[in-house]
């Protein structure tokens, strides 16, 4: 990607030093893009990026907190983990270093650091409840939402695929780079879209990013911690009034695509659309139509933003 006006920076925002990218031009309307469970801003693929900066808009990126080269907080084990979902599951209320809402806090403090009124927000999976919770609390900084292979929080879908949780609860074979890369691959592999696999060479750069940029277990755990922990959002999902863009892969094992649904069904006259063949990622072969969707949607619900698309 060739950057003719990029910025990157770190603010403390809500008592946390973040992380944050800023492509394109800055008179442009800005679309926020906030990622998922333990993936750093570099989790974005590149021409996502590069296809809304050629469209005519600033993109903003985000570590989220305790990820990439945002701070890193809490330090829970494994047993911290396991002994707060036994707790949480037995009814209790148990204690962890942080929830979603904190997180949102962050990016609410960004926003108002980089005099940023409203954006088009866009979250993937994590990100899409953090994205959620903003325009259920912060409805103003928002233009539109874009909620990616995420979900409400609601118990009533399937659950993650054996395969899938396998892989997951494993841990790489030690903290050597190359460990580390295979282990972070192999996740990837997994969760993938079946229509649409992963080169090798593909996978081996993306991941390298992803580890080079910063990836901690322990905060990676953290948040694990904050999804469990939070509430089903369906019921203040239902006053939500910004328009809402929901998309999700039918063959996602992950956050299966009843989530995707109910997200759609919670909020008042969202656009649901469905990509046969794509699991928990971003296939290469998908990101130029992805764009161009949310794009086509932004585009139909802002006449204002949408003026300053290059169409």
């Amino acid at each position: 990607m060739i950057e003719t006006n990029f910025i990157e920076a770190s603010v403390i925002a809500n008592g946390v030093d973040i992380a944050y990218q800023l492509h394109g031009e800055d008179k442009n309307p800005t679309v926020l893009l906030v990622h998922g469970l333990g993936t750093p801003l570099t989790g974005w693929p590149t021409d996502m990026i590069k296809g809304f900066v050629d469209k005519g808009f600033q993109v903003l990126l985000l570590d989220n907190r305790d990820i990439g080269k945002s701070k890193i907080l809490a330090k829970p084990s494994l047993t911290t983990i396991v002994w707060t979902t036994i707790k949480f599951k037995l009814g209790f209320s148990p204690r962890v270093p942080y929830q979603l809402n904190d997180m949102m806090e962050d990016i609410i403090a960004l926003l108002d650091h980089l005099q940023l009124n409203k954006v088009h927000l866009i979250g993937a999976s994590m990100g899409g409840m953090i994205a959620q919770l903003l325009v259920i609390y912060h409805p103003k900084r928002v233009e539109t939402l874009t909620s990616i292979m995420s979900t409400t929080g609601t118990k009533n879908i399937p659950p993650i695929d054996w395969n899938i949780r396998k892989q997951l609860i494993s841990i790489p074979k030690s903290s050597a780079y190359q460990e580390r890369l295979t282990y972070h691959i192999n996740n990837w592999r997994v969760i993938g879209s079946p229509n649409y696999p992963a080169t090798e060479q593909y996978l081996t750069d993306y991941v390298d990013a992803l580890i080079k940029r910063g990836i901690t277990i322990r905060g990676t755990l953290s948040q694990i911690l904050a999804i469990m922990v939070a509430r089903n959002r369906e019921s203040l999902l239902k006053s939500v009034n910004i328009p809402s863009l929901i998309l999700h892969g039918d063959s996602d094992g992950l956050v299966h695509v009843e989530g995707g649904k109910a997200t759609a069904n919670a909020i008042p006259f969202a656009r649901l659309k469905i990509y046969p063949g794509m699991g928990h990622d971003f296939p290469v072969e998908l990101v130029p139509k992805i764009v161009d969707d949310i794009i086509e949607f932004i585009f139909d619900n802002n006449n204002d933003s949408s003026n300053q698309i290059n169409k």
